[in-house]
């Protein structure tokens, strides 16, 4: 009764958070495409570049119409590929989009072209990033990209790079030169938001090392940086000191973005010669990544 109790809270709290989270999204997507994008006829990447683009080729064809009708195939596509509910609560988010987007008026915040690309990307971007932090989407093109890299040898990214090249290469043959490099401007901005909101100024790293000083390094981890840390039990292979057939540990342990340096430093001074693999960390859910407090 306890565990069921204490599960539901969770799943409540967890509810909660992501509810909130989406409408943030919507009305920071709401206030860059209404306050800067919509009315000076920018355009940005994805599935919301399309509808702005057509919008702007047949004015008059409702924007909110457009983003509703040209997402719900990546809608269909995501029930199958990740579930029902993502895909439902998908619709529900881009449906509230539009509609904020159709009845809340925001005037022109500047005319100034640069600051329209600017800061129209980072509204609708840090919407975006806020969405998907709240187990949402506001813009079906990562849909579609999950889909063809699990059917192609395409990563993610290509996909999206390249239909986002398509798009910019239509806008500059049917709108113009100048337009289309302006939306590229302002995609850069909004992904490079997503990206910020999403893993933030503390980006996670992985950090493992190989040591002959393995026990050193792990009480310099520990007890002087104040870090959690896992060790494996290994085999050495092939290296330059010939072939290594003795066990060894392997640590492996998680920093934020700010402490890396500082970090690898402190191994470094334990071990010059220690072999130290960084990679990135999406997000990380229980354990200590932050120093312990020093008493």
């Amino acid at each position: 009764m306890i565990e069921s109790n204490k599960k539901l809270r969770l799943e409540n709290l967890n509810s909660i958070k992501d509810f909130v989270l989406v409408a943030c999204g919507i009305m920071s997507a709401t206030v860059g495409l209404n306050g800067f994008l919509l009315p000076n006829g920018f355009l940005d990447g994805g599935v919301t570049g399309i509808s702005l683009l057509v919008n702007r080729l047949m004015p008059g064809i409702d924007f909110s119409v457009l983003l509703i009708a040209l997402n719900i195939p990546f809608i269909l596509i995501g029930s199958k590929q990740v579930s029902k509910a993502f895909a439902i609560k998908a619709f529900l988010s881009i449906v509230t989009l539009a509609t904020m987007v159709h009845f809340v008026h925001v005037p022109p915040l500047t005319s100034d072209k640069l600051l329209i690309a600017v800061f129209g990307g980072f509204f609708v971007g840090a919407g975006i990033g806020l969405t998907m932090r709240g187990s949402s989407v506001i813009d079906g093109t990562e849909v579609m990209a999950i889909y063809i890299s699990r059917k192609s040898s395409l990563t993610v990214g290509d996909v999206i790079g390249g239909f986002n090249i398509l798009v910019f290469c239509v806008s500059g043959v049917l709108i113009g030169l100048e337009t289309a490099l302006y939306s590229m401007l302002t995609y850069i901005a909004a992904s490079k938001t997503v990206d910020f909101v999403i893993t933030g100024i503390e980006e996670y790293i992985g950090v493992t090392i190989i040591s002959d000083k393995s026990n050193e390094v792990k009480d310099t981890i520990i007890n002087k940086l104040k870090k959690a840390a896992t060790i494996y039990k290994g085999e050495g292979g092939y290296g330059k000191k010939g072939v290594i057939e003795t066990e060894r540990k392997i640590i492996f342990t998680v920093v934020t973005r700010l402490e890396v340096q500082r970090f690898i430093t402190e191994v470094r001074m334990v071990d010059e010669d220690a072999f130290i693999i960084q990679h990135v960390v999406t997000d990380t859910k229980g354990g200590m990544i932050k120093q312990r407090a020093l008493h």
